[in-house]
Protein backbone atom coordinates (compact mmCIF):
# COMPACT_ATOMS: atom_id res chain seq x y z
CA UNK A 1 0.00 0.00 0.00
CA UNK A 2 1.50 3.46 -1.22
CA UNK A 3 -0.26 5.40 1.31
CA UNK A 4 1.31 6.70 5.03
CA UNK A 5 -1.61 5.90 6.48
CA UNK A 6 -0.53 2.24 6.42
CA UNK A 7 2.80 3.40 7.74
CA UNK A 8 0.82 5.28 10.64
CA UNK A 9 -1.46 1.99 11.45
CA UNK A 10 1.50 -0.50 10.98
CA UNK A 11 3.72 1.52 13.28
CA UNK A 12 1.93 3.80 15.74
CA UNK A 13 -1.41 1.53 16.53
CA UNK A 14 0.20 -1.85 16.37
CA UNK A 15 3.41 -0.64 18.20
CA UNK A 16 1.95 0.15 21.71
CA UNK A 17 0.11 -3.09 21.56
CA UNK A 18 3.12 -5.06 19.99
CA UNK A 19 5.05 -2.96 23.10
CA UNK A 20 3.23 -4.22 25.91
CA UNK A 21 2.80 -7.99 24.59
CA UNK A 22 6.98 -8.16 24.14
CA UNK A 23 6.98 -7.06 27.78
CA UNK A 24 5.01 -9.87 29.00
CA UNK A 25 7.00 -12.45 26.38
CA UNK A 26 9.80 -11.42 27.55
CA UNK A 27 9.66 -11.97 30.74
CA UNK A 28 7.67 -15.03 31.06
CA UNK A 29 11.06 -16.35 28.41
CA UNK A 30 13.27 -15.40 30.80
CA UNK A 31 11.17 -17.51 33.97
CA UNK A 32 11.05 -19.95 31.43
CA UNK A 33 14.90 -20.25 30.47
CA UNK A 34 15.86 -19.53 33.90
CA UNK A 35 13.52 -22.85 35.02
CA UNK A 36 15.00 -24.71 32.20
CA UNK A 37 19.00 -23.93 33.71
CA UNK A 38 17.75 -25.37 37.00
CA UNK A 39 15.67 -28.54 35.56
CA UNK A 40 18.73 -28.93 33.46
CA UNK A 41 20.64 -29.58 36.42
CA UNK A 42 18.17 -31.36 38.17
CA UNK A 43 17.84 -34.34 35.34
CA UNK A 44 21.64 -34.01 35.34
CA UNK A 45 22.07 -34.71 38.75
CA UNK A 46 19.24 -36.79 39.18
CA UNK A 47 17.93 -38.21 35.90
CA UNK A 48 15.19 -41.04 37.84
CA UNK A 49 13.99 -38.21 40.10
CA UNK A 50 15.12 -39.94 43.05
CA UNK A 51 16.31 -36.84 45.24
CA UNK A 52 13.34 -34.39 46.51
CA UNK A 53 12.78 -31.30 45.02
CA UNK A 54 13.91 -29.33 48.36
CA UNK A 55 17.00 -31.38 48.61
CA UNK A 56 17.85 -30.13 45.21
CA UNK A 57 17.31 -26.64 45.11
CA UNK A 58 19.96 -26.77 47.86
CA UNK A 59 22.52 -28.85 45.79
CA UNK A 60 21.73 -26.09 42.72
CA UNK A 61 22.70 -23.37 45.23
CA UNK A 62 26.17 -23.46 44.38
CA UNK A 63 25.31 -22.61 40.34
CA UNK A 64 22.55 -20.01 41.77
CA UNK A 65 24.53 -17.27 41.05
CA UNK A 66 24.91 -17.99 37.04
CA UNK A 67 20.88 -17.34 36.91
CA UNK A 68 21.62 -14.13 37.56
CA UNK A 69 23.20 -13.53 34.65
CA UNK A 70 21.11 -15.74 32.36
CA UNK A 71 17.76 -14.63 33.56
CA UNK A 72 18.24 -10.70 32.81
CA UNK A 73 19.84 -11.43 28.95
CA UNK A 74 17.84 -14.07 27.86
CA UNK A 75 15.03 -11.57 26.95
CA UNK A 76 18.19 -9.43 25.10
CA UNK A 77 19.93 -12.28 23.01
CA UNK A 78 16.19 -13.56 21.68
CA UNK A 79 15.74 -9.54 21.19
CA UNK A 80 19.20 -9.66 18.72
CA UNK A 81 17.81 -12.66 17.07
CA UNK A 82 14.86 -11.26 16.11
CA UNK A 83 12.52 -13.32 18.18
CA UNK A 84 10.23 -10.49 19.18
CA UNK A 85 9.81 -8.71 15.95
CA UNK A 86 7.59 -11.79 14.62
CA UNK A 87 3.90 -11.56 14.50
CA UNK A 88 1.43 -12.86 16.31
CA UNK A 89 0.50 -15.67 14.48
CA UNK A 90 4.05 -15.64 12.05
CA UNK A 91 5.73 -18.51 10.98
CA UNK A 92 6.13 -21.61 13.44
CA UNK A 93 9.49 -22.48 11.62
CA UNK A 94 11.06 -18.83 11.64
CA UNK A 95 10.33 -18.32 15.09
CA UNK A 96 12.29 -22.22 16.24
CA UNK A 97 15.41 -21.04 14.09
CA UNK A 98 15.12 -17.19 15.80
CA UNK A 99 14.92 -19.22 18.79
CA UNK A 100 17.89 -21.69 18.30
CA UNK A 101 20.22 -19.37 17.48
CA UNK A 102 19.00 -17.09 20.70
CA UNK A 103 19.73 -20.09 23.31
CA UNK A 104 22.78 -21.15 21.74
CA UNK A 105 24.33 -18.06 22.09
CA UNK A 106 23.51 -18.44 25.76
CA UNK A 107 24.65 -21.33 26.37
CA UNK A 108 27.83 -20.42 24.71
CA UNK A 109 28.02 -17.17 27.22
CA UNK A 110 27.15 -19.17 30.12
CA UNK A 111 29.81 -21.63 29.36
CA UNK A 112 32.19 -18.86 28.78
CA UNK A 113 31.40 -17.18 31.94
CA UNK A 114 31.55 -20.84 33.99
CA UNK A 115 35.26 -21.20 32.71
CA UNK A 116 36.25 -17.64 33.68
CA UNK A 117 34.84 -18.58 37.07
CA UNK A 118 36.72 -21.93 36.76
CA UNK A 119 33.29 -23.39 37.81
CA UNK A 120 33.04 -27.14 37.23
CA UNK A 121 29.12 -27.44 36.23
CA UNK A 122 28.75 -30.70 34.40
CA UNK A 123 29.00 -30.75 30.25
CA UNK A 124 25.48 -32.02 30.15
CA UNK A 125 23.74 -29.26 31.57
CA UNK A 126 24.66 -27.33 28.61
CA UNK A 127 23.54 -30.18 26.30
CA UNK A 128 20.00 -30.27 27.85
CA UNK A 129 19.96 -26.53 28.94
CA UNK A 130 19.16 -24.85 25.56
CA UNK A 131 16.87 -28.56 24.44
CA UNK A 132 14.79 -27.42 27.29
CA UNK A 133 14.81 -23.56 26.56
CA UNK A 134 13.88 -24.35 23.16
CA UNK A 135 11.28 -26.92 24.43
CA UNK A 136 9.13 -24.80 26.82
CA UNK A 137 9.65 -21.28 25.05
CA UNK A 138 8.11 -22.88 21.80
CA UNK A 139 5.08 -24.74 23.98
CA UNK A 140 4.58 -21.50 25.72
CA UNK A 141 4.12 -20.25 21.98
CA UNK A 142 2.32 -22.52 20.95
CA UNK A 143 -0.21 -22.09 23.92
CA UNK A 144 -0.55 -18.58 23.31
CA UNK A 145 -1.17 -19.22 19.98
CA UNK A 146 -4.16 -21.62 20.46
CA UNK A 147 -5.65 -19.39 22.81
CA UNK A 148 -5.64 -16.25 20.48
CA UNK A 149 -7.21 -18.33 17.37
CA UNK A 150 -9.51 -19.17 19.65
CA UNK A 151 -12.94 -17.86 19.01
CA UNK A 152 -13.27 -16.60 22.62
CA UNK A 153 -9.55 -15.05 21.99
CA UNK A 154 -9.80 -13.88 18.56
CA UNK A 155 -13.38 -12.27 19.95
CA UNK A 156 -11.27 -10.32 22.86
CA UNK A 157 -8.47 -9.25 20.48
CA UNK A 158 -10.29 -7.71 17.47
CA UNK A 159 -10.46 -3.59 17.34
CA UNK A 160 -13.30 -1.95 15.34
CA UNK A 161 -11.98 1.32 13.15
CA UNK A 162 -13.58 4.16 11.61
CA UNK A 163 -11.54 4.80 8.15
CA UNK A 164 -11.95 8.57 7.57
CA UNK A 165 -10.21 10.00 4.33
CA UNK A 166 -10.50 10.15 1.01
CA UNK A 167 -11.96 7.61 -0.68
CA UNK A 168 -8.66 5.92 -2.72
CA UNK A 169 -6.74 5.96 0.88
CA UNK A 170 -9.70 4.46 3.12
CA UNK A 171 -10.00 1.40 0.55
CA UNK A 172 -6.66 1.00 0.37
CA UNK A 173 -6.39 0.86 4.17
CA UNK A 174 -9.58 -1.27 4.19
CA UNK A 175 -8.07 -3.62 1.79
CA UNK A 176 -4.58 -3.92 3.77
CA UNK A 177 -5.82 -4.58 6.76
CA UNK A 178 -7.93 -7.44 5.04
CA UNK A 179 -5.08 -9.05 4.37
CA UNK A 180 -2.94 -9.30 8.11
CA UNK A 181 -5.33 -11.76 9.91
CA UNK A 182 -3.30 -10.96 13.04
CA UNK A 183 -3.52 -7.03 13.18
CA UNK A 184 -6.59 -7.71 15.03
CA UNK A 185 -8.31 -4.87 13.17
CA UNK A 186 -11.81 -5.02 11.77
CA UNK A 187 -13.12 -1.63 9.41
CA UNK A 188 -16.79 -0.94 10.68
CA UNK A 189 -17.38 2.30 8.61
CA UNK A 190 -15.67 4.35 5.73
CA UNK A 191 -16.08 8.40 6.06
CA UNK A 192 -15.32 10.97 3.75
CA UNK A 193 -12.90 14.36 5.42
CA UNK A 194 -15.92 16.59 5.15
CA UNK A 195 -18.22 18.52 6.98
CA UNK A 196 -21.09 16.66 6.88
CA UNK A 197 -19.07 13.13 7.54
CA UNK A 198 -17.46 14.82 10.75
CA UNK A 199 -20.38 16.23 11.90
CA UNK A 200 -21.85 12.14 12.46
CA UNK A 201 -18.50 10.89 13.54
CA UNK A 202 -20.09 10.67 17.09
CA UNK A 203 -23.13 8.82 16.32
CA UNK A 204 -20.60 6.13 14.23
CA UNK A 205 -18.50 6.21 16.93
CA UNK A 206 -22.00 4.94 19.72
CA UNK A 207 -23.15 2.90 16.59
CA UNK A 208 -20.44 0.78 16.17
CA UNK A 209 -18.77 1.11 19.73
CA UNK A 210 -15.81 1.93 17.55
CA UNK A 211 -12.29 1.72 19.30
CA UNK A 212 -10.73 4.08 17.02
CA UNK A 213 -10.59 6.10 13.98
CA UNK A 214 -7.78 6.46 11.15
CA UNK A 215 -7.46 9.95 9.19
CA UNK A 216 -6.26 9.61 6.07
CA UNK A 217 -5.60 12.87 5.52
CA UNK A 218 -5.85 14.28 2.03
CA UNK A 219 -2.21 14.83 0.09
CA UNK A 220 -1.17 18.07 0.22
CA UNK A 221 0.59 19.44 -2.58
CA UNK A 222 4.06 20.46 -1.21
CA UNK A 223 6.22 19.43 -3.76
CA UNK A 224 9.39 21.49 -2.77
CA UNK A 225 9.22 19.69 0.27
CA UNK A 226 8.92 15.86 -0.67
CA UNK A 227 11.89 16.90 -3.83
CA UNK A 228 13.59 17.49 -0.59
CA UNK A 229 12.63 14.28 1.33
CA UNK A 230 13.50 12.27 -2.13
CA UNK A 231 17.05 14.12 -2.39
CA UNK A 232 17.83 13.56 1.10
CA UNK A 233 17.14 9.54 0.64
CA UNK A 234 19.58 9.02 -1.84
CA UNK A 235 21.85 10.48 0.59
CA UNK A 236 20.64 8.22 3.18
CA UNK A 237 20.21 11.46 5.59
CA UNK A 238 17.35 11.33 8.00
CA UNK A 239 14.57 13.82 7.43
CA UNK A 240 12.31 14.84 10.60
CA UNK A 241 9.04 16.42 9.22
CA UNK A 242 5.81 17.29 11.24
CA UNK A 243 3.86 16.25 8.54
CA UNK A 244 2.24 12.80 7.16
CA UNK A 245 1.47 14.27 3.65
CA UNK A 246 4.38 12.19 1.07
CA UNK A 247 5.15 9.50 -0.24
CA UNK A 248 9.05 7.97 -0.53
CA UNK A 249 10.02 5.02 -1.81
CA UNK A 250 13.39 4.26 0.16
CA UNK A 251 13.32 5.66 3.83
CA UNK A 252 10.71 4.21 6.31
CA UNK A 253 8.64 6.18 8.57
CA UNK A 254 8.82 6.39 12.14
CA UNK A 255 7.04 8.64 14.66
CA UNK A 256 9.31 10.18 17.01
CA UNK A 257 9.18 13.62 19.21
CA UNK A 258 11.31 16.67 19.44
CA UNK A 259 10.94 18.70 22.41
CA UNK A 260 7.55 17.76 23.15
CA UNK A 261 6.57 18.59 19.14
CA UNK A 262 5.71 15.17 17.44
CA UNK A 263 7.73 14.35 14.63
CA UNK A 264 7.66 12.01 11.47
CA UNK A 265 11.41 10.77 10.73
CA UNK A 266 12.12 9.39 7.12
CA UNK A 267 15.15 6.95 7.75
CA UNK A 268 16.95 5.02 4.72
CA UNK A 269 19.65 4.02 7.25
CA UNK A 270 19.44 1.70 10.61
CA UNK A 271 17.78 3.53 13.62
CA UNK A 272 19.38 4.02 17.04
CA UNK A 273 18.32 0.32 18.47
CA UNK A 274 19.38 -2.05 21.39
CA UNK A 275 21.43 -3.97 18.07
CA UNK A 276 23.28 -0.38 16.96
CA UNK A 277 24.60 0.03 20.73
CA UNK A 278 25.24 -3.83 20.77
CA UNK A 279 27.12 -3.00 17.62
CA UNK A 280 29.30 -0.12 19.10
CA UNK A 281 30.19 -2.27 21.90
CA UNK A 282 31.27 -5.20 19.53
CA UNK A 283 33.22 -2.59 17.47
CA UNK A 284 35.16 -1.22 20.63
CA UNK A 285 35.65 -4.55 22.36
CA UNK A 286 36.80 -6.11 18.93
CA UNK A 287 38.99 -3.75 18.06
CA UNK A 288 40.73 -3.98 21.04
CA UNK A 289 41.75 -6.76 21.40
CA UNK A 290 42.24 -7.91 17.88
CA UNK A 291 45.05 -4.69 18.37
CA UNK A 292 46.34 -6.73 21.65
CA UNK A 293 46.17 -10.71 19.84
CA UNK A 294 47.97 -8.75 16.37
CA UNK A 295 50.34 -6.59 18.07
CA UNK A 296 53.38 -8.96 17.52
CA UNK A 297 52.48 -8.78 13.45
CA UNK A 298 52.19 -5.37 14.12
CA UNK A 299 55.67 -4.45 15.18
CA UNK A 300 56.91 -6.85 12.35
CA UNK A 301 55.11 -5.17 9.58
CA UNK A 302 56.01 -1.75 11.05
CA UNK A 303 59.98 -2.64 11.10
CA UNK A 304 59.96 -4.24 7.51
CA UNK A 305 58.06 -1.64 6.01
CA UNK A 306 60.81 0.77 7.36
CA UNK A 307 63.71 -1.08 6.60
CA UNK A 308 62.68 -1.98 3.52
CA UNK A 309 61.74 1.21 1.16
CA UNK A 310 61.99 4.58 1.40
CA UNK A 311 58.68 6.30 3.06
CA UNK A 312 56.46 6.29 6.59
CA UNK A 313 55.19 3.34 7.46
CA UNK A 314 51.57 4.29 8.04
CA UNK A 315 49.78 5.31 4.73
CA UNK A 316 47.38 8.09 5.69
CA UNK A 317 44.88 9.30 3.08
CA UNK A 318 41.30 11.37 3.77
CA UNK A 319 38.56 8.88 2.62
CA UNK A 320 34.40 9.53 3.42
CA UNK A 321 33.20 8.54 6.47
CA UNK A 322 29.51 8.69 7.90
CA UNK A 323 27.29 11.15 5.70
CA UNK A 324 30.92 11.77 3.95
CA UNK A 325 32.16 13.62 7.10
CA UNK A 326 35.99 13.36 5.96
CA UNK A 327 38.22 11.48 8.38
CA UNK A 328 42.23 10.16 8.22
CA UNK A 329 42.20 6.71 7.52
CA UNK A 330 45.45 4.49 8.16
CA UNK A 331 47.08 1.59 6.51
CA UNK A 332 49.98 0.29 6.37
CA UNK A 333 52.41 1.73 3.37
CA UNK A 334 52.32 -1.07 0.60
CA UNK A 335 53.65 1.25 -2.53
CA UNK A 336 56.43 3.30 -3.37
CA UNK A 337 55.98 6.88 -1.67
CA UNK A 338 55.29 8.40 -4.68
CA UNK A 339 51.81 6.36 -5.55
CA UNK A 340 49.75 8.84 -5.77
CA UNK A 341 51.87 11.15 -8.33
CA UNK A 342 52.26 7.71 -10.18
CA UNK A 343 48.53 7.42 -10.08
CA UNK A 344 47.50 9.55 -12.92
CA UNK A 345 49.97 7.88 -15.33
CA UNK A 346 47.64 4.17 -14.85
CA UNK A 347 44.40 5.26 -15.29
CA UNK A 348 44.10 3.46 -18.81
CA UNK A 349 44.92 0.52 -16.87
CA UNK A 350 41.93 1.10 -14.49
CA UNK A 351 39.80 -2.34 -14.12
CA UNK A 352 36.82 -0.60 -12.25
CA UNK A 353 33.65 0.75 -13.52
CA UNK A 354 32.96 4.33 -12.39
CA UNK A 355 34.60 6.44 -10.38
CA UNK A 356 36.71 3.38 -8.24
CA UNK A 357 40.57 3.49 -9.12
CA UNK A 358 41.69 -0.31 -9.35
CA UNK A 359 44.60 -2.14 -10.61
CA UNK A 360 45.20 -5.90 -10.20
CA UNK A 361 49.17 -5.94 -10.83
CA UNK A 362 49.86 -2.33 -9.42
CA UNK A 363 52.89 -1.74 -10.38
CA UNK A 364 53.34 0.81 -7.46
CA UNK A 365 52.80 -1.61 -5.15
CA UNK A 366 56.77 -2.73 -2.93
CA UNK A 367 57.58 -6.63 -2.73
CA UNK A 368 56.34 -6.55 0.90
CA UNK A 369 53.25 -4.58 -0.16
CA UNK A 370 52.39 -7.61 -2.28
CA UNK A 371 53.09 -9.78 0.78
CA UNK A 372 50.85 -7.55 3.60
CA UNK A 373 47.92 -6.96 1.23
CA UNK A 374 47.55 -10.94 0.09
CA UNK A 375 47.51 -11.67 4.11
CA UNK A 376 45.37 -8.23 4.75
CA UNK A 377 48.39 -7.55 6.85
CA UNK A 378 47.87 -3.45 5.76
CA UNK A 379 44.42 -3.03 7.30
CA UNK A 380 45.17 -3.55 10.21
CA UNK A 381 45.72 0.02 11.58
CA UNK A 382 42.30 0.81 10.57
CA UNK A 383 41.33 -0.75 14.25
CA UNK A 384 43.07 2.66 15.52
CA UNK A 385 40.02 3.96 13.09
CA UNK A 386 37.51 1.75 14.38
CA UNK A 387 38.46 2.83 18.83
CA UNK A 388 38.82 6.38 17.12
CA UNK A 389 34.89 5.85 16.61
CA UNK A 390 35.73 6.80 12.61
CA UNK A 391 34.95 3.44 11.17
CA UNK A 392 33.71 -0.31 12.31
CA UNK A 393 34.24 -3.76 12.13
CA UNK A 394 31.66 -4.15 9.34
CA UNK A 395 30.31 -1.46 7.31
CA UNK A 396 30.91 -0.48 3.50
CA UNK A 397 34.42 -0.08 2.73
CA UNK A 398 35.39 3.88 2.97
CA UNK A 399 36.49 5.51 -0.44
CA UNK A 400 38.55 8.47 -0.44
CA UNK A 401 36.74 11.62 -0.66
CA UNK A 402 37.89 12.76 -4.37
CA UNK A 403 36.25 9.15 -5.68
CA UNK A 404 32.88 10.01 -3.85
CA UNK A 405 33.20 13.17 -5.33
CA UNK A 406 32.60 11.77 -8.23
CA UNK A 407 29.93 9.78 -8.03
CA UNK A 408 27.74 9.55 -11.09
CA UNK A 409 24.99 8.37 -9.37
CA UNK A 410 23.68 10.59 -6.33
CA UNK A 411 21.74 6.84 -5.12
CA UNK A 412 25.26 5.62 -4.36
CA UNK A 413 25.90 8.41 -1.22
CA UNK A 414 23.44 5.79 0.38
CA UNK A 415 26.47 3.65 1.55
CA UNK A 416 27.45 6.77 2.73
CA UNK A 417 24.75 6.60 5.72
CA UNK A 418 26.51 4.08 8.04
CA UNK A 419 30.26 3.94 9.43
CA UNK A 420 32.60 2.39 6.68
CA UNK A 421 34.07 -0.53 8.00
CA UNK A 422 37.42 -2.97 7.62
CA UNK A 423 35.32 -5.68 6.24
CA UNK A 424 31.97 -5.58 4.31
CA UNK A 425 29.50 -7.62 2.14
CA UNK A 426 30.98 -6.59 -0.95
CA UNK A 427 34.51 -8.29 0.38
CA UNK A 428 33.52 -11.77 1.56
CA UNK A 429 30.91 -12.24 -1.43
CA UNK A 430 33.41 -10.87 -4.41
CA UNK A 431 36.41 -9.70 -3.01
CA UNK A 432 38.65 -8.39 -5.87
CA UNK A 433 36.66 -10.42 -8.69
CA UNK A 434 34.38 -7.50 -8.27
CA UNK A 435 34.67 -5.25 -11.43
CA UNK A 436 31.22 -3.28 -11.80
CA UNK A 437 31.26 -0.75 -9.18
CA UNK A 438 27.48 -0.48 -9.44
CA UNK A 439 27.85 -3.70 -8.04
CA UNK A 440 29.92 -2.87 -5.36
CA UNK A 441 27.03 -0.56 -4.66
CA UNK A 442 24.46 -2.85 -4.66
CA UNK A 443 26.19 -4.99 -2.24
CA UNK A 444 26.52 -2.18 0.32
CA UNK A 445 22.97 -1.23 0.23
CA UNK A 446 21.78 -4.64 0.37
CA UNK A 447 23.58 -4.61 3.70
CA UNK A 448 22.50 -1.31 5.04
CA UNK A 449 18.67 -2.63 4.09
CA UNK A 450 19.34 -5.96 5.99
CA UNK A 451 21.44 -5.09 8.40
CA UNK A 452 21.62 -6.85 11.72
CA UNK A 453 23.72 -8.13 15.08
CA UNK A 454 23.87 -11.46 13.46
CA UNK A 455 24.33 -9.94 9.63
CA UNK A 456 27.77 -8.49 11.09
CA UNK A 457 28.40 -11.79 12.81
CA UNK A 458 28.31 -13.84 9.91
CA UNK A 459 30.34 -11.33 7.67
CA UNK A 460 32.94 -11.26 10.37
CA UNK A 461 32.86 -14.96 10.38
CA UNK A 462 33.33 -15.06 6.62
CA UNK A 463 35.79 -12.74 6.78
CA UNK A 464 38.20 -15.25 8.04
CA UNK A 465 38.76 -17.70 5.63
CA UNK A 466 38.95 -15.04 3.11
CA UNK A 467 41.95 -13.60 5.05
CA UNK A 468 43.31 -16.81 6.04
CA UNK A 469 43.38 -18.19 2.53
CA UNK A 470 45.41 -15.19 1.22
CA UNK A 471 42.10 -14.02 -0.86
CA UNK A 472 43.27 -10.41 -0.18
CA UNK A 473 42.68 -7.20 -2.03
CA UNK A 474 45.09 -7.36 -5.15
Amino acid sequence: MDSIAESAARNIMLQRQRLVRNQIHKLLDALIIGFSFWLAHFVRSHPLGVKTFTYELGGFSEYAWLLAVIVPFAPLVLELAGFYDRSLLGSRRAALWQLVKGCSVLTVGAIIIQFFFREQLARSVYIFFPIFSILLVMLKEELVRQLVESQVGRARMRRRLIVAGIQSDTEKMTQYLSTKDDAGFDVVERVSLDEDSISQLPTLLRKYSANAVVLCAQHTAFGLVEKAIRSCELEGVEVWLMADFFKTEISQTSLDEFYGKPMLVFRSAPEASWQAMAKQLIDFSGALFLLVCTSPVLLAAALTIRFTSKGPVFFRQQRAGLNGQPFNMLKFRSMVSNAEQLKQELAQLNEMSGPVFKVTNDPRVTRVGRFIRKWSIDELPQLINILRGDMSLVGPRPLPVDEVERFDDRAHRRRLSVKPGLTCLWQVTGRSDVRDFSEWVRLDLEYIDNWSIWLDLKILVRTIPVVLTGAGAK
